[in-house]
């Protein structure tokens, strides 16, 4: 598929959607709940340059995550996106990609979030990890409910002892019934609910030098089934859970039980700005 003078996907409209729904049941059937990856995604010649664009995260106008739940960085909207960067993420927000995300997915009306709110480009260093979750389920400045989770990778020539491995997790914590590694030109997408628990949690140990470098974008519906609700967390910011038997995770726990305290006790204006503040 052409955009400008840009050849971002090796389909054409028609293929892509043809695409999207030869593989509708593999998604919705998924286990541990509807997902799906695909490699060898974008035209490769085009994602080098986007790979070879990827900015620099870590200064103050940058997201930094540094606690028991999450050691990674993230850009802030489109502000450091190089020009294939934007022209790759305006079209992953766009009419003919909706299309395709919807007969994939089986999620009608789907609305792409053009402020990139805790998507863009996201960054893990050696020893950083992004632990269990289910996340954040509102747009913050607009309230639409979020439904899908689109994830590019860009990390070359990467070895499977790095870890990094995107892992989706039944519902009780006891079981990873998933492991991607984020190998470049190689997507994943799954459904965004309050049980869709999901992350890297263990630490990466890729060499100095070297970072887990990924794409994120999210997209949203106004309004969502019932059963992708947890009753009692219809409005909620990411929603960290511990890993049943894991001794590694006891400051994690310690520190998810101090946040929550802290938040029962809190305001409700209080806690609506600090959500802002830390919705991703």
């Amino acid at each position: 598929m052409q955009v400008g003078e840009y050849q971002i996907l090796n389909r054409n409209f028609d293929e892509l959607i043809a695409f999207a729904k030869d593989h509708h049941n593999k998604f919705k059937n998924a286990d541990p709940f509807p997902s799906i990856y695909f490699d060898h995604f974008f035209n490769e010649d085009f994602l080098n340059d986007v790979l070879n664009e990827f900015p620099s995260l870590g200064d103050k106008k940058d997201i930094q995550y540094n606690n028991p739940n999450e050691v990674k960085l993230a850009s802030r909207g489109e502000q450091k996106f190089g020009k294939r960067t934007k022209v790759l993420m305006h079209f992953l927000n766009s009419e003919p990609f909706l299309n395709f995300l919807s007969e994939l997915s089986g999620i009608k009306n789907l609305i792409p979030d053009a402020y990139f709110e805790g998507g863009g480009c996201h960054q893990i260093m050696p020893g950083g990890m992004l632990k269990i979750h289910a996340d954040f389920n509102k747009h913050k400045l607009n309230g639409l409910d979020r439904r899908l989770n689109f994830l590019v990778y860009l990390n070359k020539d990467w070895q499977e002892s790095y870890g990094g491995h995107f892992e989706l997790w039944n519902d009780d914590m006891t079981e990873s019934r998933a492991k991607i590694l984020p190998l470049f030109n190689r997507v994943a997408m799954f459904s965004t609910t309050d049980f869709s628990y999901h992350g890297h949690p263990d630490k990466l140990k890729c060499p100095e030098g070297r970072s887990r470098k990924s794409l994120a974008l999210y997209y949203y519906t106004n309004g969502r089934p019932r059963e992708e609700i947890n009753a009692g967390f219809e409005d909620h910011v990411t929603l960290f859970k511990e890993r049943s038997g894991n001794q590694s995770e006891k400051s994690m726990k310690v520190y998810n039980t101090f946040v929550k305290v802290i938040t029962d006790l809190m305001p409700p204006l209080v806690f609506r700005v600090l959500r802002k503040i830390r919705n991703r």
